[in-house]
């Protein structure tokens, strides 16, 4: 009964989305989106970097 939209649901959705936001700011949302999603992956390498540095000096000692 209830569950995940499908096909017209979507585009319904999308309308107001747009119709709330305007198509300018759904840029902007999806921009910043994309850049907080890139600094998080990022920080998630040098975390496994930092990791690996510790493991690799206490192996030496």
């Amino acid at each position: 009964m209830f569950g995940l939209p499908r096909g017209s649901e979507w585009i319904i959705i999308l309308v107001i989305v747009i119709l709330l936001f305007g198509p300018g700011r759904i840029g902007k949302i999806a921009s910043e989106l994309g850049r907080s999603i890139k600094s998080f992956r990022e920080g998630l390498g040098n975390k496994e970097e930092e990791t690996t540095d510790k493991t690799e000096t206490e192996e030496t000692k």
